[in-house]
């Protein structure tokens, strides 16, 4: 399978790296915007079919000369129309990194493209193939804590304090009007709706910490599901919690049902407690520590893979993903009506 990749970012380095390693992939283009020095260098790093010749700078020159089978779109948000139009053009399915669009409108209008050429669009949303949340989701299918009444999820990657606030790994983070929600807590939405089914109403009171950028860092959003189950996100970007590396997990959470809890901690480790008030007791079980988080970024690329070649179920369209983005808006609109939304 042939796959062309759309940028070299900060958090490109995952993709490529999981590329490298999903048997049978090969990495025939990279399209750079102009440091063509860049995308040499992850064409060597990586194995690009033909070396420094798969860098392009040019997307559709990339597309035409390659014929890729497969297109990863690491870009930020403003190009990834444009990106799936092209693919689109040429029946190309496509994983795009979230945010999926800039807005909810730019988004709809991606998955009106995709749905009118017959294309797979599937959102690069990694979080719910972490692999504490799929033990989670496996263990509460088996009925470990009983009918799950309650999540909570708490935010506290540390990062967000002062002027130079994101400026090493990812300086447009502190122009982007919309942030704690629209970059970070989407990933919560939809480890949420994993865990816990959809979401059916929301209220939100979002704030802005740090004078030096221009989006909310820090918010509460309670969650009703369909289920009768409650949610709670208590998100700060400037606070940390006791966690070797906060960015591992980037908070705690907690998870309770009828018949006991599971929570995971900072170290990617999951604790289990019965209803009857005993202690906790870790839930043996193994993970790998590679790459992105429990190597969650490899994991969805591998899923998607896996669909292309052998036709297993799919997660993460980017029209069920809609859901996901449907609830962000409502939790923007809920904080400026300072009111409870409900969600159809």
């Amino acid at each position: 399978m042939k796959v062309a990749v759309f940028g070299t970012g900060f958090f490109s380095h995952w993709h490529y790296d999981s590329w490298s390693r999903i048997p049978g992939i090969e990495l025939v283009g990279i399209c750079v915007h102009s440091n063509t020095a860049r995308g040499q260098d992850y064409a060597n790093r990586y194995g690009a079919t033909g070396g420094a010749a798969a860098v392009f700078t040019d997307p559709a020159e990339m597309l035409d000369r390659t014929r890729p089978d497969l297109v990863d779109i690491i870009t930020t948000a403003e190009s990834h129309h444009p990106l799936l139009k092209l693919a689109a053009e040429r029946g190309i399915p496509v994983i795009c990194q979230k945010p999926l669009a800039p807005s909810l409108d730019d988004a709809r209008a991606m998955i009106e493209t995709a749905d009118a050429a017959g294309t797979l669009l599937v959102a690069h949303e990694n979080w719910r193939f972490r692999p504490w949340n799929r033990e989670c989701a496996r263990l509460i299918a088996g009925g470990r804590i009983g009918e799950p009444t309650n999540i909570h999820f708490r935010m506290r990657p540390g990062d967000g304090q002062g002027p130079n606030a994101y400026l090493e790994r990812q300086p447009y983070f502190q122009k982007m009007p919309r942030f704690l929600i629209h970059e970070t807590g989407i990933h919560t939405i939809d480890v949420f709706r994993f865990l816990m089914g959809e979401i059916t109403g929301i209220s939100a009171h979002l704030r802005r910490l740090n004078p030096a950028i221009a989006g909310e860092d820090a918010g509460l959003v309670t969650f009703a599901f369909g289920s009768g189950a409650a949610g709670l996100f208590d998100g700060n970007r400037l606070l940390d919690f006791e966690a070797d590396n906060v960015r591992l997990t980037m908070g705690q959470m907690l998870i309770e049902g009828t018949g006991g809890s599971l929570r995971v901690d900072g170290s990617g480790r999951i604790w289990h407690r019965g209803h009857q008030g005993g202690p906790e007791q870790e839930h043996q079980w193994t993970w790998e520590d590679r790459g992105y988080a429990g190597d969650s970024v490899h994991a969805l690329q591998s899923h998607v893979v896996s669909h292309l070649r052998t036709g297993t179920p799919i997660e993460n369209t980017a029209a069920d993903y809609m859901k996901a983005l449907l609830v962000e808006e409502a939790i923007y609109r809920s904080d400026a009506e300072r009111r409870w939304i409900e969600l159809k």
